[in-house]
């Protein structure tokens, strides 16, 4: 597979389509499984509380791969992405009922780079808050 987008058509300020991610207890469970990071924090109220945290509160690195799927959607390929680095500022809390919690993403080219690649910035928000900081993702286009 190859990107989709190509690096011309692309201009510092453009938007990728925004995106919104919804989370429950039953996703964190899932992925806890699938990654094996079954810590408590994760699924464990009364643990996660006793440990300072308002609530149980998704895995950082789970809030990681549903932001950075603005970018490989956008793209077209998950391979064009040749680097991505974020910083956790806030924790996804996600309470126990029948809505969980939403991840939101924008995305914004934030500079053309050498080789086909830009740097694409974004803006993931949880429940009002920053989750994300200096969230951005180098990818290749076509």
């Amino acid at each position: 597979m190859t990107a989709k987008i190509a690096y011309d058509d692309v201009e510092v300020g453009t938007e990728l389509p925004a995106r919104s991610f919804p989370v429950n207890r039953a996703t964190l469970v899932q992925y806890a499984g699938a990654s094996g990071d079954f810590n408590p924090i994760h699924w464990n109220e009364k643990f996660a509380k006793e440990v300072g945290l308002p609530d149980v509160i998704a895995h950082g690195m789970f809030t990681m791969a549903e932001a950075v799927r603005v970018v490989t959607d956008w793209v077209g390929d998950p391979g064009a992405v040749v680097d991505y680095g974020v910083r956790f500022t806030k924790p996804v809390v996600v309470p126990n009922d029948d809505r969980g919690a939403v991840i939101e993403v924008i995305g914004k080219v934030g500079a053309k780079l050498d080789d086909n690649t830009v740097r694409v910035d974004l803006t993931v928000t949880s429940g009002g808050l920053k989750v994300l900081g200096m969230s951005r993702v180098v990818v290749r286009l076509a």
